[in-house]
């Protein structure tokens, strides 16, 4: 997978992320991966809204990604954060009922371009998220991935437990209907 590289959501790399986000109308019907940062009353839920909302939390620096490229062309993303920066994760009232320890970093999103799938981009992307982590200092990270039991699922936002074992994350705790919670700490 050597072809790939890996970058940082920034300005510079702003016209990349949305390249890749238009050629998919947004992701998830406009989302501009914008889900997790906010809570629902704050919302904008329009595609020109959640667009000028990322890319003005790109610029004031409370949105990273690690973009991933084939070339000039961003072809894949990972986003991650502070708890702070995602508030908004899924099953949130059992997640915090549940919570034995506060993560310093979220892996909230994974999203890979229609014509790159099957090709492991997703674990190009997270692991890129780890090295930027590890650049910042590293800390514990958690991810929420879909646990599928090996099966088949049309939507991925955040991958597959797999994914994470791979990445080396373990297992906490299970997290709503099939999904879990998953942690590693990163040096």
């Amino acid at each position: 997978m050597s072809e790939y590289d890996v970058r940082p959501l920034e300005r510079d790399t702003w016209d990349g992320f949305a390249g890749l986000a238009e050629r998919h109308n947004g992701v998830f019907g406009g989302c501009w991966c914008t889900w997790f940062h906010t809570m629902s009353a704050e919302k904008e839920r329009t595609y020109e809204g959640n667009r000028s909302l990322k890319q003005r939390l790109v610029d004031e620096g409370r949105a990273h990604a690690a973009l991933v490229y084939d070339g000039d062309e961003t072809v894949a993303w990972c986003e991650y954060g502070s708890p702070e920066e995602l508030p908004n994760i899924y099953h949130r009232k059992q997640y915090e009922a549940e919570l034995d320890i506060l993560p310093d970093y979220r892996i909230t999103c994974i999203f890979v371009d229609k014509r790159y799938r099957r090709q492991h981009l997703s674990d190009v992307a997270l692991q890129g998220a780890l090295d930027l982590i590890a650049g910042a200092g590293g800390g514990v990270v958690e991810g929420y991935p879909h646990d599928t039991g090996g099966k088949k699922k049309a939507v991925l936002y955040n991958g597959t437990r797999t994914l994470f074992e791979r990445a080396g994350f373990e297992y906490v705790r299970s997290k709503g209907m099939g999904n879990c919670v998953m942690r590693r700490t990163v040096p």
